[in-house]
């Protein structure tokens, strides 16, 4: 009997403890309803949205700003396309002054030898001075990338030879280059002009 008398004094103590809980949990749950009214209307005023005006000028604004991006850009490309049509014109009209530079010491020994001859008694010395002069001048033609193929005992390629004559020869020999009627040149490891060959069959 005594611990039910305990049992019931203690859930008579509880009772108006769990009415005060109660109370509370209700007026947390009022304010929490209220709480997004309060701070919507703060962070309304704290961002201050654009009106519908503000907006389209903000629009336009960005708008403007691209364009001129746009013709900036339209603009830099018309320069380099006039920048690189010039320097092809220039290419095509001047391509060949390095060339010409180079040979113009050659054309003045051909027009000192052509003032020799004339008063030239010594045939021999003047046979010498114009093989000098040629030899320059082929050096010349080599320091600008010009090469005479050696195409003699090779074997016949269309890559390098044309033939123009087949000439019976001994095993050994045939589809071989037995002879060269004009010789082949190649600028920069390209062929410019292929060699006119006899081939042996």
């Amino acid at each position: 009997m005594s611990k039910n008398k305990n049992k019931q004094k203690a859930q008579q103590a509880s009772q108006p403890l769990a009415d005060e809980e109660k109370n509370i949990n209700a007026a947390e749950l009022n304010e929490a309803a209220e709480a997004p009214a309060g701070n919507g209307d703060a962070n309304a005023g704290d961002g201050q949205p654009q009106t519908p005006e503000e907006q389209v000028a903000a629009l336009q604004q960005e708008v403007a700003e691209l364009k001129n991006a746009m013709l900036y850009k339209v603009a830099e490309f018309e320069n380099y396309r006039k920048r690189t049509i010039k320097e092809k014109a220039d290419l095509i009209l001047n391509g060949g002054r390095k060339v010409m530079e180079a040979l113009l010491p050659v054309v003045d020994d051909l027009e000192r030898a052509e003032q020799n001859i004339a008063k030239a008694d010594d045939v021999e010395a003047l046979k010498e001075g114009l093989q000098l002069v040629f030899q320059k001048f082929t050096k010349t033609l080599e320091g600008l990338g010009l090469k005479k193929m050696d195409v003699v005992g090779e074997d016949f390629s269309t890559d390098f030879h044309e033939a123009v004559a087949f000439v019976p020869s001994a095993d050994d020999q045939k589809g071989k280059v037995i002879d060269c009627v004009q010789n082949g040149y190649m600028l920069n490891e390209q062929v410019i002009r292929f060699a006119k060959v006899a081939v042996g069959q």
